[in-house]
């Protein structure tokens, strides 16, 4: 079995999306994209399309009409072949009763480049320490949020989607996420991994590789 990090630098270098009509409604009809390394966002200002798309691109959801492949592979066949290459959870679904530190352990095992350094940095940053071992549904919005952020940044992922990354956040925590994210711009030129994040806003003083308006 062939991990992750060997795969990338030479397999996986660009998502490629082409999404005809999702089943929410048709705005996505012929339109196209392709994600390489590095951090894109994707701005949907009314929240209606970003949902899917992540979803689509995670391999969750086919959409209704076009394709989604990742190395000529549908994306679908990708992460079946190879869970721990996409990193994505939806940050509104309901948590299973697990506390953080039990959610970092399963997915170390899920995830070949997982870092448990960085996982302790971004928790220390985000003071959650006091909240590692609290079931996750007895931490704020916030504190939840900050969690699911710091385990995208630990996991290594190929492939990592992000949605609405600000959202409940404070002014301090945005501000750390932001220069967290331009530090992993920095590093992705090494490790070759794919961000997507996906927000109702544009999100200034991170060096995106490109903004996507969503129609």
């Amino acid at each position: 079995m062939v991990a992750c990090s060997e795969i990338l630098m030479d397999d996986i270098s660009a998502v490629c999306l082409r999404a005809g009509a999702l089943a929410l409604d048709n705005r996505l009809a012929d339109w196209n994209a392709t994600f390489g390394r590095g951090l894109s966002l994707l701005v949907d200002e009314e929240d209606a399309i970003k949902g899917p798309l992540l979803r689509a691109l995670a391999g969750e959801m086919p959409p209704r009409a076009g394709a989604v492949s990742w190395g000529g592979v549908d994306m679908r066949v990708r992460r079946e072949r190879m869970p721990g290459a996409v990193f994505w959870r939806d940050p509104r679904a309901p948590w299973p009763d697990v506390s953080p530190a039990q959610w970092a352990r399963e997915l170390a095992r899920c995830h070949p480049a997982w870092s448990e350094p960085d996982w302790l940095r971004h928790v220390g940053e985000w003071a959650l320490q006091e909240h590692l071992h609290k079931e996750m549904f007895r931490l704020s919005t916030g504190s939840r949020r900050k969690v699911l952020l710091a385990a995208a940044f630990a996991s290594g992922a190929p492939l990592t989607l992000i949605d609405e990354p600000e959202a409940a956040l404070d002014h301090a925590s945005i501000r750390y996420l932001r220069e967290a994210l331009g530090a992993e711009a920095e590093r992705c030129g090494q490790n070759g991994r794919v961000w997507v994040v996906a927000h109702y806003a544009l999100m200034p003083q991170v060096p995106w590789n490109q903004v996507i308006r969503l129609p």
